[in-house]
């Protein structure tokens, strides 16, 4: 549960901000139609560059950022600390396997198109192993997501799966939001589902969540727009523009909060309605700055994000 290079009180966020994952968890870059993954693996790696490789291909902000999100609602939520860790070793491993499929499966298109800071297109690490090192978080993610619950596991599974499919197919193509929007919606729901019961969570932190994971799409994508065009790809917000993406931007940014704020029964708080001013400053600000900044656009989804995440921890996760 992303999606996907992905901060949100459902689930995910963004994180490196802006390189956020599916909650799958949140996607991390997709598959470029056409590429596949690199499979010559450097000589003589030895093994502190294995390790220092993968723990940069693994998207590491995104992937912590959704992991400590997961571990604060699950805490905040009243699961208590050994259950609240198998939430959290879920995730994270969830995460990890998701942005080590990234990785490895655009290692030729990277390397192609001369992109720093990708272990497995340039040599840190060889791509096989980067695919090895998914594989093994995956069949960890299994049996941590199923021993919070049959339902819970399922559901995070689901969103685990949705952020493959962005890497491997969804992100070349206008669905491309659409492992963003069912993997940080289905991060609250997983953790509720794994308290005693199983309750389901309150509608309005799926919503929330979804709506902010349709934002970190946008946003992560953003800065990359023009440079995935030249190599084929056309998720949505490469259809929609640099221009149509920075205006669209703050609408789900705005909506999360919003639906956080007003969907509670009662007169919005005090809480709710500085959450909503710093929504609203960020969520324009972000895009804004973009061209001076080009993580700034992420950097206000976090924001948003984290505000939204402590009014969804003072207003409950769980419940009818």
């Amino acid at each position: 549960m992303d999606a996907t290079d992905s901060v949100s009180p459902a689930g995910a966020g963004a994180a490196e901000a802006a390189g956020a994952q599916p909650i799958g968890a949140v996607p991390a870059g997709a598959g470029w139609a056409g590429a596949g993954p690199a499979d010559a693996d450097p000589a003589g790696a030895g093994r502190r560059g294995l390790v220092v490789g993968l723990a940069l291909a693994c998207h590491p902000g995104p992937a912590l950022a959704v992991t400590a999100l997961a571990c604060a609602l699950a805490l905040g939520s009243g699961l208590g600390g050994p259950r609240s860790a198998l939430v959290t070793a879920a995730v994270l491993t969830g995460q990890l396997s998701v942005g080590w499929c990234n990785d490895a499966y655009d290692a030729r298109r990277d390397a192609d198109a001369g992109r720093r800071g990708k272990p497995a297109a340039d040599g840190t690490v060889g791509a096989r192993a980067v695919w090895a090192a998914a594989a093994v978080a995956l069949a960890l993610c299994v049996p941590f997501s199923l021993a919070c619950g049959a339902l819970a596991g399922t559901v995070h599974l689901a969103a685990v799966t949705a952020a493959w499919l962005y890497n491997l197919q969804l992100k070349a193509t206008a669905l491309s939001w659409l492992p963003y929007v069912a993997g940080f919606g289905a991060l609250p729901a997983a953790v509720t589902l794994s308290l005693p019961g199983g309750p389901w969570p309150r509608w309005w932190t799926v919503t929330a969540g979804a709506l902010l994971g349709f934002a970190a799409h946008l946003a992560d994508t953003l800065p990359d727009i023009a440079a995935d065009r030249t190599a084929g790809i056309r998720g949505l917000p490469h259809r929609l523009g640099e221009r149509g993406t920075r205006l669209l931007l703050p609408a789900p940014l705005l909506g999360a909060t919003a639906v956080l704020a007003f969907g509670p029964p009662g007169p919005v708080d005090a809480g709710g309605a500085a959450a909503l001013v710093l929504a609203g400053a960020a969520a324009l600000a972000g895009p804004a700055l973009g061209r001076r900044w080009r993580k700034a656009a992420l950097a206000g989804a976090v924001a948003v994000a984290a505000a939204d995440l402590a009014l969804l921890l003072a207003r409950g996760v769980a419940g009818a």
